[in-house]
């Protein structure tokens, strides 16, 4: 079995945790703690392969979870200012809620899109309304969540694009 002292080391000890049932959790647990499975491969160490355990080595207590509310309405301007005020008051990420015409992949002037651009969400069809949604919004200190179906290979290219034209890398996304 492969040990990592790294991830021990960087466990720093706490105050009891418990569950909300009120049953102690370790803040670490160990291959002695789970008998009868093969350690590195069905559970592993946190922020190692198979990752059943989180990403992070140290779990959420050396990262904060992100805190972010579903946000999107009206013109890529007006949910621009809406992030912009989440993120002054405590939000450390941004979720995108696209609007109806945009989430079926539809152009804001298609006739089935009467009625429903801009509501219940932002409407995005261009590369430059991306540009406008994220205008003044550092991406690469910002985690981004966008819930969003067939067009999301557009979305993501579009989101990208606008990541670049900021000087962020895709890969810091």
């Amino acid at each position: 079995m492969n040990k990592s002292p790294a991830v021990a080391e960087t466990i720093r000890p706490s105050p009891v945790h418990t569950t909300i049932s009120g049953r102690p959790i370790e803040p670490l647990y160990r291959p002695e703690d789970v008998a009868g499975l093969d350690y590195d491969r069905d559970l592993g160490d946190p922020g190692e392969f198979p990752y059943t355990r989180g990403i992070h080595k140290t779990m959420y207590r050396g990262k904060v979870w992100s805190m972010r509310q579903f946000a999107g309405f009206g013109t890529p301007r007006q949910t621009n200012a809406r992030f912009k005020y989440l993120l002054e008051h405590g939000s450390h990420g941004l979720s995108v809620a696209f609007d109806l015409p945009t989430l079926m992949g539809r152009d804001p002037d298609h006739p089935l899109s009467l009625g429903e651009v801009g509501k219940c969400g932002v409407a995005i069809a261009s590369l430059q309304d991306m540009e406008t949604l994220f205008d003044g919004i550092p991406l690469d200190q910002v985690s981004t969540s966008m819930t969003i179906n067939s067009p999301a290979a557009m979305l993501l290219a579009f989101y990208i694009a606008v990541a670049e034209k900021q000087g962020v890398p895709a890969a810091k996304l």
